[in-house]
Protein backbone atom coordinates (compact mmCIF):
# COMPACT_ATOMS: atom_id res chain seq x y z
CA UNK A 1 0.00 0.00 0.00
CA UNK A 2 1.17 3.45 -1.00
CA UNK A 3 1.09 6.13 1.64
CA UNK A 4 -1.64 8.01 -0.34
CA UNK A 5 -3.24 4.76 -0.53
CA UNK A 6 -3.34 5.02 2.96
CA UNK A 7 -4.66 8.21 3.94
CA UNK A 8 -7.35 7.75 0.99
CA UNK A 9 -9.31 5.09 3.60
CA UNK A 10 -11.46 7.32 5.40
CA UNK A 11 -11.40 4.78 8.58
CA UNK A 12 -14.38 5.08 11.48
CA UNK A 13 -16.60 7.98 12.42
CA UNK A 14 -17.98 9.09 15.58
CA UNK A 15 -16.94 8.11 18.85
CA UNK A 16 -15.74 4.96 17.10
CA UNK A 17 -12.74 7.17 15.34
CA UNK A 18 -11.60 7.91 18.60
CA UNK A 19 -12.10 4.72 20.73
CA UNK A 20 -9.92 3.35 18.21
CA UNK A 21 -7.06 5.71 17.59
CA UNK A 22 -7.08 5.31 22.13
CA UNK A 23 -6.44 1.85 21.76
CA UNK A 24 -3.66 2.28 19.27
CA UNK A 25 -0.31 1.30 21.65
CA UNK A 26 0.72 4.04 23.41
CA UNK A 27 -1.56 6.79 21.90
CA UNK A 28 -3.52 6.99 25.02
CA UNK A 29 -0.51 7.81 27.21
CA UNK A 30 0.75 10.60 24.64
CA UNK A 31 -2.18 12.14 24.70
CA UNK A 32 -2.25 12.25 28.68
CA UNK A 33 1.24 12.96 29.01
CA UNK A 34 1.02 15.76 26.12
CA UNK A 35 -2.37 17.37 28.30
CA UNK A 36 -0.44 17.95 31.04
CA UNK A 37 3.17 19.06 29.15
CA UNK A 38 1.39 21.66 27.77
CA UNK A 39 0.20 23.39 30.80
CA UNK A 40 3.94 24.84 31.84
CA UNK A 41 4.08 26.23 28.50
CA UNK A 42 0.73 27.88 28.12
CA UNK A 43 1.61 29.45 31.51
CA UNK A 44 4.84 30.76 30.71
CA UNK A 45 3.91 33.87 28.48
CA UNK A 46 1.41 35.73 31.03
CA UNK A 47 4.37 34.35 33.93
CA UNK A 48 7.38 36.22 31.98
CA UNK A 49 4.89 39.26 31.45
CA UNK A 50 3.82 39.47 34.68
CA UNK A 51 7.27 39.42 36.14
CA UNK A 52 8.58 42.26 33.75
CA UNK A 53 5.65 44.71 34.82
CA UNK A 54 4.98 43.74 37.97
CA UNK A 55 8.49 42.87 39.65
CA UNK A 56 10.91 44.74 36.94
CA UNK A 57 8.74 47.65 36.53
CA UNK A 58 8.42 47.91 33.19
CA UNK A 59 5.48 48.68 31.07
CA UNK A 60 3.93 46.23 28.81
CA UNK A 61 5.45 47.03 25.37
CA UNK A 62 8.53 46.15 26.95
CA UNK A 63 7.17 42.88 28.09
CA UNK A 64 6.25 42.09 25.23
CA UNK A 65 9.63 42.42 23.02
CA UNK A 66 10.44 39.79 26.01
CA UNK A 67 7.51 37.41 24.81
CA UNK A 68 8.75 38.31 21.07
CA UNK A 69 12.28 37.22 21.96
CA UNK A 70 10.97 33.86 23.06
CA UNK A 71 8.82 33.57 20.06
CA UNK A 72 11.54 34.59 17.64
CA UNK A 73 14.15 31.85 19.62
CA UNK A 74 11.36 29.30 19.18
CA UNK A 75 10.63 29.70 15.36
CA UNK A 76 14.66 29.35 14.88
CA UNK A 77 14.72 26.95 17.30
CA UNK A 78 12.01 24.29 16.35
CA UNK A 79 13.66 23.13 12.91
CA UNK A 80 16.67 22.49 14.36
CA UNK A 81 15.92 20.37 17.45
CA UNK A 82 13.19 18.67 14.78
CA UNK A 83 16.20 17.76 12.68
CA UNK A 84 18.86 16.80 15.86
CA UNK A 85 15.36 14.45 17.20
CA UNK A 86 15.82 12.91 13.08
CA UNK A 87 19.70 12.69 13.58
CA UNK A 88 20.05 11.46 17.29
CA UNK A 89 16.68 10.53 18.53
CA UNK A 90 14.25 12.20 21.05
CA UNK A 91 16.22 11.83 23.97
CA UNK A 92 18.90 13.26 23.10
CA UNK A 93 17.23 16.44 22.19
CA UNK A 94 15.40 16.29 25.34
CA UNK A 95 18.45 16.04 27.43
CA UNK A 96 19.52 19.23 25.71
CA UNK A 97 16.58 21.19 25.98
CA UNK A 98 15.42 19.86 29.53
CA UNK A 99 19.52 21.30 30.99
CA UNK A 100 18.78 24.66 29.25
CA UNK A 101 14.96 24.60 30.15
CA UNK A 102 16.34 24.11 33.61
CA UNK A 103 19.34 27.15 34.02
CA UNK A 104 16.97 29.63 32.55
CA UNK A 105 13.57 29.11 34.58
CA UNK A 106 16.54 28.99 37.74
CA UNK A 107 17.91 31.87 37.18
CA UNK A 108 15.46 34.03 35.31
CA UNK A 109 13.55 35.82 38.39
CA UNK A 110 17.14 37.27 39.23
CA UNK A 111 18.10 38.49 35.72
CA UNK A 112 17.92 42.25 34.92
CA UNK A 113 15.76 42.99 31.53
CA UNK A 114 18.44 43.32 29.40
CA UNK A 115 19.74 39.88 30.56
CA UNK A 116 16.23 38.81 30.39
CA UNK A 117 15.23 39.73 27.03
CA UNK A 118 18.86 37.63 25.69
CA UNK A 119 17.44 34.93 27.97
CA UNK A 120 13.61 34.70 26.38
CA UNK A 121 15.52 34.24 22.88
CA UNK A 122 18.00 31.70 23.97
CA UNK A 123 15.02 29.95 26.28
CA UNK A 124 13.01 29.78 23.66
CA UNK A 125 15.90 28.51 21.10
CA UNK A 126 16.73 25.78 22.91
CA UNK A 127 13.37 25.50 24.36
CA UNK A 128 11.57 21.93 24.73
CA UNK A 129 9.43 21.76 21.55
CA UNK A 130 5.99 19.93 23.32
CA UNK A 131 3.89 20.53 20.57
CA UNK A 132 6.02 19.47 17.72
CA UNK A 133 7.06 16.34 19.59
CA UNK A 134 3.75 15.77 20.20
CA UNK A 135 2.85 15.66 16.83
CA UNK A 136 5.28 14.04 15.49
CA UNK A 137 4.99 11.10 17.62
CA UNK A 138 1.07 10.71 16.60
CA UNK A 139 2.11 10.72 13.15
CA UNK A 140 4.36 8.41 13.69
CA UNK A 141 2.24 6.44 15.55
CA UNK A 142 -1.07 6.49 13.72
CA UNK A 143 -1.76 5.00 10.40
CA UNK A 144 -2.83 7.79 8.69
CA UNK A 145 -6.22 6.56 7.93
CA UNK A 146 -6.56 7.33 11.95
CA UNK A 147 -5.11 10.79 11.33
CA UNK A 148 -7.93 12.86 11.44
CA UNK A 149 -9.30 11.76 15.36
CA UNK A 150 -5.83 11.59 16.51
CA UNK A 151 -4.54 15.44 15.52
CA UNK A 152 -8.38 16.77 16.62
CA UNK A 153 -7.67 15.26 20.15
CA UNK A 154 -4.19 16.92 20.04
CA UNK A 155 -5.67 20.41 19.32
CA UNK A 156 -9.05 19.82 21.81
CA UNK A 157 -5.91 18.94 24.64
CA UNK A 158 -4.29 22.59 23.13
CA UNK A 159 -7.39 24.84 23.49
CA UNK A 160 -7.50 23.13 27.57
CA UNK A 161 -4.32 23.81 28.11
CA UNK A 162 -4.40 27.66 27.10
CA UNK A 163 -7.60 27.63 29.43
CA UNK A 164 -6.17 26.55 32.15
CA UNK A 165 -2.01 27.50 31.70
CA UNK A 166 -3.22 31.27 32.05
CA UNK A 167 -5.19 31.44 34.94
CA UNK A 168 -2.43 29.28 36.68
CA UNK A 169 0.45 31.25 35.75
CA UNK A 170 -1.55 34.50 36.83
CA UNK A 171 -2.86 33.01 39.92
CA UNK A 172 0.54 32.12 40.96
CA UNK A 173 2.25 35.46 40.12
CA UNK A 174 -0.46 37.51 41.91
CA UNK A 175 -1.22 35.29 45.18
CA UNK A 176 2.72 34.30 45.11
CA UNK A 177 5.38 36.33 43.58
CA UNK A 178 6.47 36.31 39.83
CA UNK A 179 9.84 34.83 41.02
CA UNK A 180 8.01 31.53 42.35
CA UNK A 181 5.58 31.80 39.98
CA UNK A 182 8.57 31.51 36.83
CA UNK A 183 10.24 28.83 39.45
CA UNK A 184 6.98 26.61 39.49
CA UNK A 185 6.36 26.91 35.76
CA UNK A 186 10.30 26.02 34.82
CA UNK A 187 9.55 23.12 37.50
CA UNK A 188 6.29 21.96 35.54
CA UNK A 189 8.39 22.46 32.17
CA UNK A 190 11.04 19.93 33.45
CA UNK A 191 8.87 17.94 34.81
CA UNK A 192 6.66 17.42 31.55
CA UNK A 193 10.38 16.79 30.04
CA UNK A 194 11.06 14.04 32.22
CA UNK A 195 7.85 12.57 31.58
CA UNK A 196 8.47 12.29 27.59
CA UNK A 197 11.90 11.24 28.36
CA UNK A 198 10.24 8.01 30.25
CA UNK A 199 7.37 7.59 27.84
CA UNK A 200 10.11 7.98 24.84
CA UNK A 201 6.94 7.67 22.04
CA UNK A 202 8.01 6.80 18.60
CA UNK A 203 9.34 9.61 15.90
CA UNK A 204 9.30 6.98 13.39
CA UNK A 205 6.79 4.51 12.09
CA UNK A 206 8.47 1.46 12.91
CA UNK A 207 8.42 -0.09 9.21
CA UNK A 208 10.72 2.98 7.95
CA UNK A 209 14.28 1.80 6.11
CA UNK A 210 16.96 3.94 6.06
CA UNK A 211 17.92 2.80 2.61
CA UNK A 212 14.82 4.03 1.51
CA UNK A 213 15.78 7.88 2.16
CA UNK A 214 15.18 10.51 -0.72
CA UNK A 215 18.86 12.22 -2.29
CA UNK A 216 17.09 15.60 -2.48
CA UNK A 217 15.53 17.95 0.09
CA UNK A 218 13.36 19.44 -3.13
CA UNK A 219 11.47 15.76 -3.15
CA UNK A 220 9.74 16.68 0.26
CA UNK A 221 9.93 20.46 0.43
CA UNK A 222 8.18 21.59 -2.31
CA UNK A 223 4.67 23.81 -3.20
CA UNK A 224 2.62 20.87 -1.69
CA UNK A 225 4.05 21.67 1.79
CA UNK A 226 5.08 25.34 1.45
CA UNK A 227 1.37 25.64 0.45
CA UNK A 228 0.07 23.83 3.84
CA UNK A 229 2.51 25.98 6.14
CA UNK A 230 1.41 29.11 4.98
CA UNK A 231 -2.22 28.40 5.30
CA UNK A 232 -1.19 27.40 9.27
CA UNK A 233 -0.09 30.45 9.62
CA UNK A 234 -2.88 32.27 7.92
CA UNK A 235 -4.80 30.10 10.39
CA UNK A 236 -2.73 31.29 13.81
CA UNK A 237 -3.16 35.30 12.49
CA UNK A 238 -6.65 35.15 12.48
CA UNK A 239 -7.01 33.23 15.93
CA UNK A 240 -4.41 35.86 17.41
CA UNK A 241 -5.83 38.69 15.62
CA UNK A 242 -9.51 37.92 16.31
CA UNK A 243 -8.74 37.32 20.25
CA UNK A 244 -6.51 40.94 20.45
CA UNK A 245 -9.38 42.32 18.59
CA UNK A 246 -11.57 40.80 20.94
CA UNK A 247 -9.94 42.17 23.78
CA UNK A 248 -9.25 45.66 22.80
CA UNK A 249 -13.11 46.10 21.85
CA UNK A 250 -14.40 45.12 24.72
CA UNK A 251 -11.95 47.05 26.62
CA UNK A 252 -11.98 49.66 25.28
CA UNK A 253 -15.82 49.81 25.73
CA UNK A 254 -15.90 49.44 29.30
CA UNK A 255 -16.95 45.50 29.35
CA UNK A 256 -13.42 44.22 30.30
CA UNK A 257 -15.25 42.14 33.35
CA UNK A 258 -16.90 39.88 30.26
CA UNK A 259 -13.21 38.82 28.91
CA UNK A 260 -13.08 36.16 30.45
CA UNK A 261 -17.05 34.94 29.50
CA UNK A 262 -16.40 35.94 26.19
CA UNK A 263 -13.21 33.75 26.12
CA UNK A 264 -14.34 30.90 27.73
CA UNK A 265 -17.33 30.83 24.76
CA UNK A 266 -15.09 31.23 22.32
CA UNK A 267 -12.98 28.21 23.65
CA UNK A 268 -15.67 25.62 23.77
CA UNK A 269 -16.88 26.60 20.71
CA UNK A 270 -13.33 25.47 19.17
CA UNK A 271 -13.55 22.28 21.27
CA UNK A 272 -16.64 22.00 19.96
CA UNK A 273 -16.07 21.95 16.21
CA UNK A 274 -12.48 20.05 17.15
CA UNK A 275 -14.38 17.45 18.52
CA UNK A 276 -16.90 17.77 15.50
CA UNK A 277 -14.09 17.40 12.91
CA UNK A 278 -12.10 14.13 14.53
CA UNK A 279 -15.85 12.47 14.61
CA UNK A 280 -16.01 13.19 10.84
CA UNK A 281 -15.83 10.30 8.26
CA UNK A 282 -14.67 13.07 5.64
CA UNK A 283 -14.44 17.02 6.11
CA UNK A 284 -13.40 19.78 3.81
CA UNK A 285 -9.86 20.58 2.68
CA UNK A 286 -7.21 22.50 4.93
CA UNK A 287 -7.75 25.70 3.11
CA UNK A 288 -11.13 25.47 2.80
CA UNK A 289 -11.44 25.82 6.28
CA UNK A 290 -8.86 28.13 7.08
CA UNK A 291 -10.92 30.73 4.11
CA UNK A 292 -14.36 29.51 5.98
CA UNK A 293 -12.91 30.44 9.86
CA UNK A 294 -11.68 34.29 7.83
CA UNK A 295 -15.33 34.61 6.57
CA UNK A 296 -16.71 33.76 10.62
CA UNK A 297 -14.30 36.12 11.38
CA UNK A 298 -15.15 39.16 9.69
CA UNK A 299 -18.56 38.93 11.65
CA UNK A 300 -16.72 39.76 14.89
CA UNK A 301 -16.52 43.41 13.59
CA UNK A 302 -20.22 43.99 14.04
CA UNK A 303 -19.82 43.06 17.75
CA UNK A 304 -20.75 45.29 20.19
CA UNK A 305 -22.60 44.16 23.79
CA UNK A 306 -20.28 41.61 25.31
CA UNK A 307 -23.28 39.27 24.44
CA UNK A 308 -23.01 39.93 20.73
CA UNK A 309 -18.66 38.75 20.75
CA UNK A 310 -19.83 35.29 22.79
CA UNK A 311 -22.41 34.92 19.86
CA UNK A 312 -20.82 36.16 16.72
CA UNK A 313 -17.25 34.56 18.01
CA UNK A 314 -19.09 30.80 17.95
CA UNK A 315 -18.88 30.25 14.11
CA UNK A 316 -15.28 31.42 13.58
CA UNK A 317 -14.86 29.22 17.22
CA UNK A 318 -16.30 25.97 15.32
CA UNK A 319 -12.80 26.57 12.80
CA UNK A 320 -10.25 26.90 15.47
CA UNK A 321 -9.53 23.69 16.71
CA UNK A 322 -10.41 22.00 13.36
CA UNK A 323 -8.24 24.26 11.06
CA UNK A 324 -5.53 23.18 13.30
CA UNK A 325 -5.65 19.19 13.57
CA UNK A 326 -6.06 19.93 9.45
CA UNK A 327 -3.18 21.54 9.32
CA UNK A 328 -1.07 18.96 11.59
CA UNK A 329 -2.99 15.79 9.49
CA UNK A 330 -1.69 17.76 6.06
CA UNK A 331 1.62 18.24 7.41
CA UNK A 332 2.34 15.18 8.65
CA UNK A 333 0.99 13.51 5.51
CA UNK A 334 4.00 15.43 3.18
CA UNK A 335 6.44 14.68 5.88
CA UNK A 336 9.05 12.00 4.81
CA UNK A 337 10.15 9.23 7.65
CA UNK A 338 13.56 10.38 7.95
CA UNK A 339 12.99 14.10 8.03
CA UNK A 340 9.62 14.22 10.25
CA UNK A 341 11.47 15.94 12.85
CA UNK A 342 12.37 18.69 10.83
CA UNK A 343 9.11 18.77 9.28
CA UNK A 344 7.20 18.91 12.25
CA UNK A 345 9.83 22.02 13.15
CA UNK A 346 8.58 23.60 10.52
CA UNK A 347 5.21 23.52 11.42
CA UNK A 348 5.78 24.57 14.49
CA UNK A 349 7.45 27.66 13.11
CA UNK A 350 4.51 28.41 11.16
CA UNK A 351 2.06 28.66 13.97
CA UNK A 352 4.75 30.74 15.97
CA UNK A 353 5.38 33.17 12.70
CA UNK A 354 1.18 33.55 12.83
CA UNK A 355 1.36 34.37 16.23
CA UNK A 356 4.54 36.67 16.16
CA UNK A 357 2.87 38.26 13.28
CA UNK A 358 -0.49 38.99 13.95
CA UNK A 359 -0.26 40.58 17.82
CA UNK A 360 1.80 43.17 16.89
CA UNK A 361 0.51 44.07 13.58
CA UNK A 362 -3.68 43.81 14.63
CA UNK A 363 -3.01 46.11 17.63
CA UNK A 364 -1.35 48.28 15.15
CA UNK A 365 -4.54 48.10 13.13
CA UNK A 366 -6.43 48.86 16.52
CA UNK A 367 -4.35 51.95 17.29
CA UNK A 368 -4.69 53.74 14.26
CA UNK A 369 -8.47 52.44 13.56
CA UNK A 370 -10.65 50.28 15.61
CA UNK A 371 -10.88 46.88 16.73
CA UNK A 372 -13.78 46.34 13.50
CA UNK A 373 -11.14 47.54 11.07
CA UNK A 374 -8.61 45.15 12.80
CA UNK A 375 -10.98 42.02 12.70
CA UNK A 376 -11.56 42.75 8.56
CA UNK A 377 -7.94 43.33 7.66
CA UNK A 378 -7.57 40.14 9.37
CA UNK A 379 -10.09 38.25 8.41
CA UNK A 380 -9.55 39.05 4.25
CA UNK A 381 -5.73 38.96 5.25
CA UNK A 382 -6.33 35.22 6.26
CA UNK A 383 -8.88 34.54 3.22
CA UNK A 384 -6.76 36.30 0.85
CA UNK A 385 -3.76 33.65 2.16
CA UNK A 386 -5.62 30.58 2.07
CA UNK A 387 -6.37 31.16 -1.21
CA UNK A 388 -2.82 31.49 -2.50
CA UNK A 389 -1.63 28.82 -0.44
CA UNK A 390 -4.22 26.66 -2.51
CA UNK A 391 -3.46 27.51 -5.58
CA UNK A 392 0.80 26.76 -4.06
CA UNK A 393 -0.78 23.51 -3.21
CA UNK A 394 -2.41 22.99 -5.81
CA UNK A 395 0.46 23.74 -8.48
CA UNK A 396 2.36 21.37 -6.49
CA UNK A 397 0.39 18.36 -7.10
CA UNK A 398 0.12 19.03 -10.57
CA UNK A 399 4.43 18.86 -11.31
CA UNK A 400 4.30 15.64 -8.74
CA UNK A 401 2.33 14.09 -10.95
CA UNK A 402 4.13 15.26 -14.01
CA UNK A 403 7.65 14.81 -12.59
CA UNK A 404 6.83 11.37 -10.53
CA UNK A 405 6.18 7.90 -11.77
CA UNK A 406 2.62 7.12 -10.37
CA UNK A 407 3.37 4.11 -7.87
CA UNK A 408 6.04 6.68 -6.24
CA UNK A 409 3.76 9.54 -5.58
CA UNK A 410 2.79 10.68 -2.06
CA UNK A 411 -0.23 13.11 -1.92
CA UNK A 412 -0.48 15.65 0.59
CA UNK A 413 -3.18 13.61 2.50
CA UNK A 414 -6.60 13.11 3.89
CA UNK A 415 -6.87 17.22 4.32
CA UNK A 416 -5.30 18.30 0.91
CA UNK A 417 -4.70 16.30 -1.13
CA UNK A 418 -7.46 13.60 -1.48
CA UNK A 419 -10.40 16.19 -1.46
CA UNK A 420 -10.74 18.96 -3.91
CA UNK A 421 -9.03 22.54 -2.50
Amino acid sequence: MTPSDEGSDEGTAGLAAYRTVLALPGVAALTAVSFLARIAPSAATITLTLHVVLTLGHGYAAAGLVGAASTIGMAVGAPLLGRLVDRRGLRTMLSLTLCAEAVFWTVAPWLSYPALLVGAFLGGLLGMPVYSVVRQSLAAMVPARHRRPAFALDSMSVEMSYIIGPAVGTLLALQLSTSTAMWIVGAGWVASGIALWLLNPPTRAPETSDAARPGSVREWLDLRLLGALLATTAAVVLIFGTEISMIAGLQTSGQAAAIAVVNAVWCIASLTGGFLYGAARRSPSLFVLVAAMGVATLLVAAAGPWWSYALLLVPAGLLCAPSLAASSEAVSGLAPEHARGLVTGLHGSAITVGAAISTPVAGLLIDVGSPAVAVITVGFAGIAVAGVAALLARRGVRLRRQNVPPVASIEVGPSVGSQPI
